[in-house]
């Protein structure tokens, strides 16, 4: 369930030349980019500095793009430039998303905390853990996909997902209880 079929060079003579056509399909990438970037630096101006940073190096080595599967050479590319950041800088606290309500989302639940608790609950993830779960669950992407963009085995990514979705869900469910008579 990708957002679009992966592209390829079209034929020898006009796709593959044409200046405009893959600067206009990577800034068709960059809404599901800027969630990438968001979820993983948990931040809404470290999320631009980071789709900046990429979209700058996509650009620069659109030599070495293949002609297939463009969206996750680009993922790929911004998950190691967020790896490397994470090395050079010896980690860093992290600052919760500021107020989405620029985010084209429409709310879906009465409930006004479900927000904030969802943001909580994936703020208290791993990196490597939000990263497989924002890949397969949000951008749509299969298991050897994310296994091929991560560098990792395809069962470190689904069980890292099994976990990521394991403690979702109990943090979710947690605020849930409401006790509806006192204790004894």
């Amino acid at each position: 369930m990708p957002h679009g079929p992966d592209r390829t060079n079209r034929g020898a003579g006009e796709g593959s030349s044409a200046p405009d056509s893959f600067e206009a399909e990577v800034l068709a990438l960059l809404p599901s980019l800027r969630r990438y970037s968001r979820s993983l630096t948990r931040s809404d101006a470290d999320g631009e500095d980071l789709l900046q940073d990429c979209v700058e190096k996509v650009l620069t080595r659109r030599t070495q793009w293949r002609g297939m599967n463009l969206r996750g050479w680009v993922l790929t590319i911004m998950t190691n430039l967020y790896r490397n950041g994470l090395r050079r800088d010896g980690g860093r606290s992290f600052v919760d998303l500021e107020d989405g309500a620029e985010l084209p989302a429409a709310e879906t639940s009465s409930d006004p905390l479900e927000r904030s608790r969802l943001e909580a609950a994936l703020n208290s993830l791993g990196e490597d853990y939000r990263a497989v779960l924002m890949l397969v669950v949000v951008e749509g992407y299969s298991y050897q996909d994310v296994a091929t963009m991560l560098d990792i085995p395809i069962g470190t990514v689904m069980s890292r997902l099994s976990r990521a979705r394991q403690k979702m869900t109990g943090l979710m469910n947690a605020d849930n209880v409401v006790t509806l008579r006192r204790p004894k």
